[in-house]
């Protein structure tokens, strides 16, 4: 069960006023107060300016002698323009096109296991995390970088697994539970059980008029789907097996998930549970780390430990209706698609393998393999996004007519210090 202890700081701030005094250390031309209807302001021109010391922060250039921090943690923000990146000393902020280091917070020692972000504002959700946690593991802390120090705390009796957040909702993810809060007075508003869900596995929608979350249902195999608004949950039998990962649109109308087995990604519509479409990733057995949909649901990037990162084309939502007369209600690991491609194939079912029928990637990025990539698709047209659990960062583009190799825009180790430019 969760609990909540105001820390020794101000009272949670008041999200329809504005802060009056903002710290003109941080990102001055972007949003600066928790102020739900401005989260997504326009992208700063110019580099923040230089931070300085505060008694829990540190200034973003870091000492050559030092060695670089063990990464612990990834994710983007929710609209893919920036990440964050958790460490065994803190925690940093990069913005991804132009790239470049917003700010860091390092603590004296204390580790950092989960951050994230909301939008581009001051506030965030941290779990302590490494060989020495600046926080417990079992709490996530509210952190308001305005103030530099933390303002709010959920306490729970098992160890934090993931944290969502969005405008008006925080998401608490631990091993066996998931509890949703409202975000304004931190007010418990639903409990969800699932499967054990050690990764923390949770997603869920950025339209203010749509709240729709997505985690492991009580059965191997099953998403749980909660519409909020319509007040229905929906159950889908995604995989035979266990499910390792998924990601919802930014309206929460289609999820793309992924098995255990990693070879098969399915794309279902949450409002029914309809099977869209199936794409493959390949043949033999992989970990899915990541999926992303484009803004406009026209792509998904799926990255896996086997070095890979593949870029599908989606069907249009126009097709919806069509898929849902022709779709097998099936359950299996096996391809079921029903692009143009594939239909010359239906006659010899049964005589072919189903892999001859799949879906194949339009566009591929070869990277080490068994490494952990985190995938998001860029501001720029085309263009995939791809952090690396050893500091590397990556910016490509694919061709969506003729496919094939992605052209590699920029690469970077945002844990190594760069070169300081005069301005």
């Amino acid at each position: 069960m969760a609990t909540l202890s105001a820390c020794a700081s101000p009272p949670w701030p008041n999200p329809n006023s504005p802060n009056s005094n903002p710290d003109p250390n941080f990102l001055p031309d972007q949003s600066q107060t928790l102020d739900f209807d401005s989260l997504m302001p326009p992208q700063p021109e110019s580099p923040p300016p230089h931070h300085h010391h505060s008694p829990d922060a540190s200034p973003p250039e870091s000492s050559p002698s030092l060695p670089p921090p063990s990464l612990l943690y990834l994710s983007f923000n929710q609209d893919q323009a920036c990440f964050a990146a958790a460490a065994d000393s803190g925690f940093r902020i990069y913005n991804c096109d132009p790239f470049r280091e917003l700010f860091r917070r390092d603590f004296d020692g204390g580790g950092i296991g989960h951050v994230e972000m909301l939008f581009l504002c001051n506030i965030f959700a941290l779990v302590g995390g490494g060989p020495n946690p600046q926080y417990p593991p079992n709490k996530v802390m509210i952190w308001d970088d305005h103030q530099g120090h933390c303002i709010g705390e959920l306490s729970f009796r098992a160890a934090v697994r993931g944290v969502r957040l969005r405008r008006d909702r925080i998401i608490v993810v631990v091993e066996q539970k998931i509890f949703v809060y409202n975000f304004a007075d931190l007010k418990l508003v639903h409990q969800i059980e699932t499967v054990p869900n050690p990764k923390g596995l949770c997603a869920v929608s950025q339209l203010s008029d749509s709240l729709v979350l997505a985690c492991p249902g009580l059965h191997k195999g099953q998403i749980r789907v909660e519409h909020y608004a319509q007040k229905k949950t929906k159950f889908i039998s995604a995989h035979d097996s266990r499910i390792a990962c998924f990601a919802l649109t930014l309206d929460g109308q289609l999820i793309a998930t992924a098995s255990t087995k990693g070879t098969l990604i399915r794309i279902f519509d949450t409002d029914h549970g309809t099977l869209l479409q199936e794409v493959r990733r390949g043949a033999n057995t992989a970990e899915i780390c990541s999926l992303a949909f484009s803004s406009t649901a026209q792509w998904l990037a799926v990255s896996s430990d086997k070095g890979t990162v593949h870029v599908f084309s989606l069907k249009k939502h126009s097709n919806i209706p069509e898929l849902e007369k022709t779709q097998s209600s099936s359950n299996s690991e096996a391809a079921v698609t029903l692009s143009n491609s594939s239909r010359s194939f239906i006659k010899l079912k049964g005589v072919l393998p189903k892999y001859f029928n799949s879906e194949w990637s339009v566009a591929q990025f070869h990277l080490q393999e068994g490494s952990h990539y985190t995938v998001a698709f860029g501001l720029q047209k085309n263009t995939v996004i791809i952090l690396g659990m050893d500091g590397s960062f990556y910016r490509c583009q694919f061709d969506p007519v003729r496919g094939g190799e992605m052209t590699q825009l920029e690469h970077r180790n945002f844990l190594k210090p760069e070169p300081e430019t005069a301005l």
